[in-house]
């Protein structure tokens, strides 16, 4: 009788793992979340057509800031064989993550009537952030950035390469 062992990783390192993931996940957002609310704040400051917009000129300008920072610096192991569907993938995600943010920030101004600067900020980058944040690590790390197979152990490997040499028939010379 042989014993094998498992090369899958416990419980508890896949959750170490994601804790860290989600920890440098936490940290590019949060860059994504200053740039959203200063971008926010200067385009509140305007008047008309400008005013309206900035909820999705504020979320645009954080989504290629974040892009940049997911890309380099917290997925720049995972597969980016396909750059054109990654980015595809990334502003389709994005953009419904847009949608949950600032769906929510009209909500807050247009049926709770919550019209002063302040209730629009904590609307859109308290409430709708924390929303489509959610939505984002989970649509980010499943679809856009892939993780890699991981490789077999060398052990299995040479002996699998052992096991393919003993069954090749051997000829005389």
């Amino acid at each position: 009788m042989t014993a094998t062992t498992s090369t899958e990783p416990s419980l508890i390192r896949r959750l170490r793992g994601l804790s860290g993931e989600v920890i440098k996940f936490g940290v590019v957002g949060l860059v994504g979340v200053v740039v959203n609310a200063v971008v926010f704040w200067v385009c509140l400051q305007g008047e008309g057509l400008i005013h309206s917009l900035a909820g999705f000129i504020a979320t645009a300008v954080a989504i290629g800031t974040n892009y940049l920072g997911y890309r380099y610096w917290l997925y720049r192991e995972r597969d980016a064989a396909s750059r054109r569907r990654e980015i595809t993938l990334f502003l389709i995600f994005s953009g419904i993550g847009m949608l949950i943010e600032n769906g929510i920030l009209a909500f807050s101004v247009h049926v709770l009537h919550y019209t002063s600067s302040g209730s629009q900020l904590i609307a859109k980058n308290v409430v709708g952030l924390a929303a489509g944040t959610v939505f984002r690590f989970f649509s980010y790390r499943t679809w856009v950035f892939k993780a890699m197979p991981e490789l077999a152990e060398p052990q299995v490997v040479g002996e699998a390469e052992l096991l393919l040499a003993a069954e090749q028939p051997q000829y005389a010379k």
